[in-house]
């Protein structure tokens, strides 16, 4: 089943998409008003995607059924992953980025981004995604199945752009899990620019100032960005 989504539109005729992934427990909207917050005029009309995830039993919430783009079988996040979970919401994600190019935006005009749960299932899909993206974005997140990521990874997304994020105080997914995110990430070739903040488990005014800018400086207006 295709994956319930809220949709805005700057202008008519979207010429660049953002696919948007909330994290666990939250829904679409979660992240309406942070992307409101950008400027991205330079790129014309662009959609904002803001996909609902499946609701699914949470193991580490007592078993109660929340959105969730995976289950949370354990704390720490690390020994114990929800490979089935991640996959089958790999394949939905692919989806929203394939529709998005049957609607006439190129993948290379796609951004992924995603906050959390959100921010894993951006990394895990954009990596594995057969067509060359526009960039990635990881909000207080982390890579799920990084030891399958070299294996699994599109060649076509060799050079990916990636946005990294995390705030210092992150209690849910500690800061040294996203450094070791970051940490695989260079060493299998990518070049992530990393940001950390004095926050918790959040988004902060400077962090989006700063992935405003950076998304400017990645993909230029449609027709002129670089191959």
């Amino acid at each position: 089943m295709p994956l319930p989504c809220i949709e805005i539109e700057t202008a008519p005729h979207p010429q660049s998409s953002v696919i948007v992934l909330h994290g666990l427990g939250a829904d679409g909207n979660d992240f309406v008003p942070i992307c409101e917050e950008l400027n991205l005029g330079s790129w014309g009309s662009v959609r904002f995607i803001f996909p609902n995830a499946p609701e699914r039993s949470v193991t580490i919430n007592g078993g109660y059924r929340m959105r969730a783009w995976y289950d949370i079988l354990e704390p720490g996040l690390v020994r114990q992953e929800d490979e089935a979970g991640l996959r089958a919401s790999q394949q939905l994600i692919a989806r929203l980025i394939a529709r998005e190019c049957e609607r006439g935006v190129p993948a290379a005009r796609i951004v992924l981004m995603g906050f959390s749960q959100g921010c894993a299932m951006a990394l895990m899909t954009g990596l594995r995604y057969p067509e060359r993206l526009g960039a990635l974005v990881g909000l207080s997140g982390y890579l799920p199945l990084a030891a399958c990521t070299a294996a699994e990874r599109s060649a076509a997304n060799a050079d990916l752009p990636i946005f990294l994020a995390h705030g210092r105080q992150d209690p849910v997914v500690q800061i040294a899990r996203a450094l070791a995110c970051r940490d695989e990430l260079q060493r299998l070739g990518y070049a992530p620019a990393w940001h950390e903040y004095g926050m918790q488990h959040a988004v902060c005014p400077e962090e989006i100032v700063d992935l405003n800018r950076w998304l400017l400086a990645t993909l230029d207006a449609p027709g002129t960005q670089l191959d």
